[in-house]
């Protein structure tokens, strides 16, 4: 007789590779890319399906085409430049507006009952309602445009403004008076640096605001500028030229808000770090 087979034993599972350590510290870094490539790429199947018409949807390969010529020929370089200046100078605006006046409603409690009801009023009206009328006074040039941009990004600023100067320590305020510190002092050694952080939120918020009143500006007359290509193409039924300008003016955004946490970055580096970055 042959001797027993012996029994075999199981074979151990392949050991899956070991991931890098800044993936494993950031899993984020590669999740984000994944979910924006796995939404491309089930959009690009449903138009060429034929699941949704192209012209309610156009597929990404045609949007990038679109951005690739708009690029290309310096079309959305001409007309963002327009743009960014009428956003930048409405942002400059609207922070040096809401500085001062919010200033001076923390500090001076009468101006606040006179003033800031008006000031809430004004932000409740719609802004696009607003814009017409901001066309017929400054005209169809940049003007208009930027007076929309410093208007929506203005009340961000002066609400955070407020907010900053009121979180001030009373007791470091107290300790200055007892040093003899004037109000100027008082202001710039307490108040001011308290405000920093509140002040900052409310820039991350107006850089955004700035880029979208320039935009509703051009919607309502303009003869330049990306919200005048959206009218344009979209009168000429050109959707991925709309998608791909709306992907440039979200670049801008990004590149505006990512402009302004480095800022904060930078200058408030007493700044708790739970709120300067998320791990």
């Amino acid at each position: 007789m042959s001797d027993a087979a012996a029994p075999e034993l199981p074979l151990a599972p392949p050991r899956l590779p070991a991931l890098p350590a800044w993936l494993r510290a950031r899993p984020e870094l590669a999740l984000t890319p994944l979910v924006c490539l796995v939404v491309l790429a089930c959009w690009q199947a449903v138009v060429r399906l034929g699941l949704v018409s192209q012209y309610v949807l156009p597929a990404p390969s045609d949007i990038l085409l679109a951005l690739a010529a708009g690029i290309g020929s310096g079309l959305f370089l001409q007309h963002g430049l327009v743009t960014l200046a009428e956003a930048a100078t409405g942002f400059g605006i609207a922070v040096c507006a809401g500085l001062v006046v919010g200033t001076l409603v923390a500090e001076v409690r009468l101006l606040e009952r006179a003033v800031y009801p008006y000031l809430v009023m004004l932000q409740t009206m719609p802004k696009i309602a607003l814009a017409p009328l901001l066309v017929v006074w400054f005209g169809f040039g940049a003007s208009s445009k930027m007076a929309v941009a410093a208007l929506i990004a203005f009340f961000p600023m002066l609400v955070t403004t407020i907010a900053g100067m009121r979180a001030t320590d009373q007791g470091r305020l107290d300790v200055l008076r007892a040093l003899g510190a004037g109000p100027f002092r008082r202001f710039a050694l307490a108040k001011l640096p308290d405000a920093l952080p509140h002040i900052f939120s409310g820039l991350s918020i107006a850089v955004v605001f700035c880029m979208t009143g320039a935009i509703v500006g051009e919607f309502v007359g303009a003869s330049a500028g990306l919200g005048y290509l959206i009218v344009q193409a979209n009168a000429r039924m050109n959707i991925p030229q709309v998608f791909a300008v709306l992907l440039v003016l979200g670049c801008i955004g990004v590149a505006g808000y990512a402009l302004v946490q480095g800022l904060r970055r930078r200058l408030l580096f007493w700044e708790p770090k739970q709120e300067m970055s998320r791990k």
